[in-house]
């Protein structure tokens, strides 16, 4: 059966997208018009293989006929004048043999390029939301409609705050570029959050009816993979690998069958991905060789608790606290100390995690967060304080904008009414 031409480009523009934009910004020094060329090139793409079939190499084909446009374009534009010569000069040189420029430019620059295009996706300029929506454009290869659908948001609100980012870059020049080492850990930092950002937008959806969007955490793990081949010598990015895998390998057992969510405890761990267990570990094991944790690593070394215990009861939790304790003295935030509630409520007693808990109820930044009430709600269940732990998981289930997590929470409330009746 002969593959549908159209879905062949597809896939093959989901896979190559983010070589050929890396390529052609390197060329042209503009994100804007690099995806412009490469999108030229997907119509091209569209218009010619159905009939004339796909190419041996089509990632090649693409990049070719977008620099053959490149070339064109900068040819009407005189301010591009002395670009064309180099590019035009470049061009004639290796016109003998263009396929192979192209295969030798590729495996010589490529991991710069699509590195450069990282950096420059997740430049600190740019809001958060411009940061993610133009990495899942450019890197992910996603269309605006699949990235307005994947945050709820509207389509037209994603176009714009992808055009917004790649007007700021142009207006505040700045280069595609590797940041110099003064500037690097605070560019590194900003492309890791950005991804982690992606991924868990994925693992546990802010809102909407879905629980997870796993084609999310696939395009944050193919990133993370991609930066720490790139990049082998950093020990946060293996650490964000290590923490993506290992949670990523539990999605398969956070749904039952009729779609509803199974919390961490509860998950049948037979279902658990052991290849991404065994992936995350032993990125974890690459963070540890080159130097001391940083926070995602610590993430990943707690993730790793759960990933190496049969079974919830044989979970190491004083090892778990014990790790959340460093993780708030590198990284400190409530969010932090909440999770380590949680820890030390299974370590020691509920009543300790209870203590901490009881001091996080003031925090202006867990004020709408619905976990802090539904952790709290547990642990006062298992004090046996059932009134006040029914108001909390109603608190929680009314602060949630996602509607699996509702369902959650009143199945919490329905239980502990029950139990008290």
């Amino acid at each position: 059966m002969v593959a549908d031409p159209h879905r062949v480009v597809e896939a093959v523009w989901r896979i190559e997208s983010a070589r050929v934009i890396a390529g052609l910004a390197r060329m042209v020094h503009d994100v804007g018009l690099a995806e412009e060329l490469a999108q030229d090139a997907l119509v091209a793409a569209l218009e010619q293989w159905p009939t004339s079939g796909v190419p041996d190499n089509p990632g090649a084909w693409l990049m070719l006929t977008a620099k053959h446009r490149a070339i064109d374009l900068l040819r009407r534009r005189t301010r591009y004048e002395r670009k064309l010569e180099e590019v035009g000069r470049d061009m004639e040189i290796r016109q003998a043999s263009a396929e192979a420029e192209l295969d030798d430019a590729l495996d010589n620059h490529i991991g710069d390029d699509v590195l450069r295009l990282l950096f420059t996706a997740c430049h600190p300029v740019l809001s958060t939301e411009g940061r993610l929506a133009l990495t899942l454009r450019l890197l992910g290869g996603l269309t605006t409609e699949e990235i307005a659908r994947a945050f709820l948001v509207p389509e037209p609100t994603v176009g714009q705050r992808i055009f917004r980012a790649k007007r700021t870059l142009a207006d505040k020049q700045i280069r595609i570029e590797m940041p110099g080492p003064a500037e690097l850990a605070e560019r590194l930092s900003s492309v890791l959050e950005v991804v982690y950002l992606i991924f868990n937008e994925g693992y546990s959806a802010t809102a909407g009816g879905d629980w997870m969007r796993p084609s999310l955490c696939e395009e944050a793990l193919r990133l993370g993979r991609i930066t720490a081949a790139l990049m082998p010598e950093e020990p946060e990015v293996h650490g964000l690998v290590a923490l993506m895998e290992i949670q990523a390998s539990r999605i398969g057992a956070r749904t039952a069958p009729g779609g509803e969510p199974v919390l961490l405890l509860d998950q049948d761990r037979g279902l658990w991905d052991r290849l991404l267990i065994r992936r995350g570990l032993e990125a974890l094991g690459r963070a540890e060789a080159l130097g001391t944790l940083g926070p995602y690593g610590l993430q990943a070394a707690i993730a790793a608790c759960h990933a190496r215990a049969p079974s919830a009861g044989d979970t190491d939790w004083e090892r778990m606290a014990a790790l959340y304790r460093v993780l708030a003295h590198v990284a400190p935030s409530p969010v932090v100390e909440l999770n380590r509630a949680v820890a030390v409520g299974m370590a020691h007693s509920p009543a300790r995690g209870l203590e901490i808990v009881d001091g996080l109820v003031a925090e202006r930044a867990l004020r709408d967060y619905p976990q802090l009430p539904a952790v709290r709600g547990d642990l006062l269940e298992k004090l046996g304080r059932l009134d006040e732990a029914r108001e909390e998981f109603e608190r929680a289930a009314a602060l949630t904008r996602n509607e699996r997590e509702r369902t959650v929470f009143l199945a919490r409330v329905a239980a502990i009414r029950e139990a008290g009746a």
